[in-house]
């Protein structure tokens, strides 16, 4: 593959999609025999087993173009059912920092998706992976929230539109989607969910709220450091994945 530099029987039909690379690493240390197979620009990716099922994670970058290419190019070497693990930022008192979100559906404010389903085809995730990461979270006892997310494109014009020639529009559907009851934002679930209902392929999403929605931070942790909350949202959604591998093997 031209992006990914995996190739057909890489990976087996079960894989995981976080932004960072970084986190890739943190996600395959959760594997039995991990291997790091392939590295190019924002993609690494890395194999292993699970429950003795082939696994791969592969990171995706920031964004919809990225992450649609990480998953078209996983697709196209056998992977068949995805669950991204991100993070978030929190645009609802529901959503607290530290807390897990189980994605329901996502808000179109972003351009991929748009190669791909009309803007009135919903983004939404496989039910039956939405239900196993619900569960997953809960059995691990993680405060967690199942709503809508906003995925947006560009990160600064819509974070801080003030003084942009479009800022008023984007303030104002910001605010509609917020009132609509939106929970929280991050810049993949859109065009995720829509390459996968385009390819007739699975994929869920959990994400840990980096911070609080108005602003405050009581603990002024870092979520991301070593043995941050980060670990939440990687461990519900291997958890998720199990359940998932069992519940197809039945």
């Amino acid at each position: 593959m031209p992006h990914t530099l995996i190739a057909p029987g890489d990976v087996g039909a079960y894989a995981f999609l976080p932004g960072s690379p970084e986190r890739a690493a943190k996600i395959a240390a959760h594997f039995d025999s991990p291997v790091k197979l392939a590295q190019n620009r924002e993609h690494t990716t890395f194999t292993g087993l699970l429950d003795g099922e082939r696994v791969a994670v592969t990171s995706t970058g920031m964004g919809g173009p990225s992450a649609a290419i990480a998953m078209e190019e996983l697709w196209r070497c056998g992977a068949s059912t995805f669950i991204r693990i991100g993070s978030c930022g929190s645009v609802s008192p529901r959503v607290r920092k530290h807390d897990l979100v189980v994605v329901n559906g996502a808000v179109r404010m972003e351009g991929t998706g748009r190669s791909y389903l009309p803007i009135e085809f919903p983004a939404i995730p496989d039910f039956g992976i939405l239900v196993h990461l619900t569960a997953a979270a809960t059995e691990l006892g993680f405060r967690h929230t199942v709503g809508v997310t906003i995925t947006k494109d560009a990160y600064y014009a819509q974070v801080e539109p003030d003084g942009l020639p479009y800022g008023d529009d984007v303030k104002a559907r910001w605010r509609a989607y917020v009132a609509g009851g939106e929970v929280c934002t991050a810049m993949e679930e859109a065009a995720l969910f829509l390459v996968a209902a385009s390819r007739g392929i699975r994929c869920g999403s959990v994400l840990i709220a980096a911070n609080n929605h108005d602003g405050t931070d009581p603990d002024e942790s870092d979520v991301f450091m070593a043995g941050g909350t980060e670990e939440r949202a990687i461990v519900a959604g291997i958890a998720a994945m199990r359940r998932v591998i069992a519940e197809d093997r039945a």
